[in-house]
């Protein structure tokens, strides 16, 4: 029974992993795909799938090159997982056709953006393959600009729930190998 429980914790995670790698690949890490948002403090706020509740709520402190560098954080799905991406724009929205395959399975994957990158924006991912739980998954962020930074906060800083501050340059010096481009 233990072996059972521990072999449905791996697939679950295995699951769950290539779901995120398919979300994630699908996102456009070229920063010619999507223009950079405005300079200041953003607030983001992800939901995967049709759960109820708030979701993961961040705030973000960016400028041009810190922006890009968030962008690039699934730098390590985005070229391996993801190599084929087709960028369409028309008006206000970005949408990414994506093929994928993680964990030696294929899947497909579809991204639209809308709104501004001066003000608000939402970005829908969804992931189709045999390693989604139930087949497919949805994640959806929404941002919204805030204003200047505050003070005491950089661009890069990331402000998680409890006020957990994070800073994607130093994440960035800490583990190189997971695709943050270093700033020059």
């Amino acid at each position: 029974m233990a072996g059972s429980a521990a072999g449905l914790a791996c697939g679950r995670l295995a699951s769950g992993f290539f779901a995120f790698a398919m979300l994630a690949g699908a996102v456009p890490a070229a920063a010619d795909d999507v223009p950079a948002r405005k300079a200041g403090l953003w607030e983001v706020r992800t939901v995967i799938g049709n759960r109820s509740g708030n979701g993961l709520t961040v705030k973000q402190c960016v400028d041009g090159e810190t922006d890009t560098m968030m962008l690039s954080m699934t730098g390590p799905f985005a070229d391996t997982a993801c190599p084929r991406r087709d960028v369409k724009r028309s008006g206000d929205t970005v949408t990414v056709e994506a093929a994928c395959t993680a964990m030696n399975k294929a899947g497909t994957a579809r991204a639209v953006i809308t709104g501004s990158f001066e003000r608000a924006y939402e970005m829908t991912v969804t992931a189709h393959g045999d390693g989604m739980p139930g087949g497919a998954i949805t994640m959806t962020m929404t941002g919204t600009w805030l204003g200047a930074c505050k003070d005491g906060q950089k661009p890069g800083d990331v402000i998680m729930p409890g006020g957990v501050k994070l800073n994607i340059r130093d994440m960035g010096k800490l583990f190189p190998s997971i695709g943050i481009p270093l700033p020059r």
